[in-house]
């Protein structure tokens, strides 16, 4: 059977651009969350987001045609170039025919769609740009990446809410398993930190309103949590078959050795009050790897900082891990990063592949009050170390997606 290893690592994030900072960033407990900058929000009920600072498209990419991209999709492309970069991975030695691009999007180019409807309602339908649709589809994503670096293999956008990059690098684990492919670009990318989208997620109430202490917003697990905090960038991994990687000498970072994905079929909103569907990609993943679930050091959490989410995630992870479950180091890194929605699962992919790689557990930071219905040990505001030597990263999405990839550390 085929291994798939990851090697190379890209980031995108509100507390820093480029694993290193990325990384350095987490382990050091820092907050991206602030005021929001992008649009007037005075209005909102909710003030703040986890925007990406001091992002330059043509830092990565053609300036004339980072004009032609919605913001989703130059995060995508930027993501690449730094996965790309770190793999050390030279495009003239490759066979382009077998690499693939497998990118997760929640949303898609929804800042783009407000420009555009603003046009139409104020000067008429002759205004909207011919742009509008092929810079607003979400498939632009990988359809962008895969031209700018002449990938001609299997090109494709997943969709389902915040579990869209972990899915997506589940299924490319899949073709690359599978034979398909011999390397995939895959992970996850969103921007929606737009008025009509936190208009929409306030009138949800699912949004903090902790608007007077932006960094102590997000606080996945404590019992004062109320709401996500928005955020936006992109994870992009590279994945490799194992042979190939090593054929090239590459950088492993770990291994992908289970997969799982599963549905409530309970609610569009709601987690199942059995967390049954979120058990079962858990233990779907182990049971491909054949893992011992003692073995199970570290699980980055979907952790939203929201009442039912944190609440029966930790309701799941019992189900699963019964005793052990006490044992694991949990961590949610969207009390750092705010939730990127459907780039969350890729950049906390990366988040677990470093902690397996650098033997530290990123924290929960804002942990302050402990809430009896969320009683694991969520790594509370210091990053630990500890040797891992396989790690879960779990992804929830609206419409009951449940999605989990088991990571190994890579033994020749």
């Amino acid at each position: 059977m085929r291994r798939v290893v990851i090697t190379g690592l890209g980031a995108i994030t509100p507390i820093g651009i480029g694993k290193e900072n990325f990384w350095n960033s987490l382990i050091q407990g820092e907050s991206g969350v602030g005021y929001i900058t992008r649009f007037d929000a005075s209005e909102f009920d909710t003030k703040i987001g986890a925007e990406v600072k001091e992002f330059n498209p043509s830092d990565f990419m053609d300036k004339k045609e980072s004009r032609r991209m919605d913001r989703f999709t130059q995060f995508a492309v930027a993501g690449t170039k730094l996965a790309l970069d770190d793999g050390k991975i030279d495009l003239s030695q490759l066979n382009l025919d077998k690499v693939g691009v497998v990118i997760g999007v929640g949303i898609g180019g929804m800042e783009t769609m407000e420009t555009e409807y603003g046009k139409l309602k104020d000067r008429g339908p002759s205004r909207v740009s011919p742009l509008f649709i092929p810079m607003m589809i979400s498939n632009m994503a990988p359809g962008q990446i895969s031209m700018a670096f002449g990938f001609r293999g299997p090109t494709m956008t997943i969709t389902t809410a915040c579990a869209s990059s972990t899915h997506a690098v589940g299924e490319s684990f899949r073709m690359i398993k599978s034979g398909n492919v011999d390397m995939i670009v895959a992970g996850g990318a969103d921007a929606s930190i737009t008025p009509i989208s936190v208009a929409g997620f306030c009138s949800m109430k699912a949004l903090s309103t902790r608007n007077n202490d932006p960094t102590k917003a997000s606080r996945p697990f404590d019992k004062e949590r109320d709401g996500f905090v928005m955020g936006e960038g992109a994870g992009i991994l590279i994945l490799e078959e194992l042979d190939h990687a090593l054929a090239r000498g590459a950088n492993i970072y770990g291994e992908i050795v289970g997969y799982g994905s599963t549905s409530d079929a309970f609610h569009i909103t709601q987690p199942d009050p059995e967390a049954k569907g979120a058990s079962k990609a858990m233990e779907l993943a182990l049971e491909e790897a054949r893992a011992d679930y003692n073995e199970v050091g570290y699980i980055n959490a979907h952790g939203t900082s929201t009442y039912f989410n944190d609440k029966l995630e930790t309701l799941a992870i019992k189900n699963v891990f019964k005793d052990h479950a006490k044992d694991i180091n949990i961590s949610s890194t969207k009390s750092m990063t705010g939730h990127l929605l459907g780039a969350a699962g890729g950049i906390e992919a990366i988040a677990a592949l470093m902690a397996i790689k650098e033997g530290v557990i990123p924290p929960t930071i804002n942990y302050d009050n402990p809430d009896e219905e969320c009683d694991l040990n969520y790594t509370p505001n210091v990053a630990v170390n500890r040797d891992v030597k396989y790690a879960l990263s779990n992804s929830l999405g609206f419409g009951g997606h449940n999605a989990t990839i088991l990571f190994k550390k890579y033994i020749d």
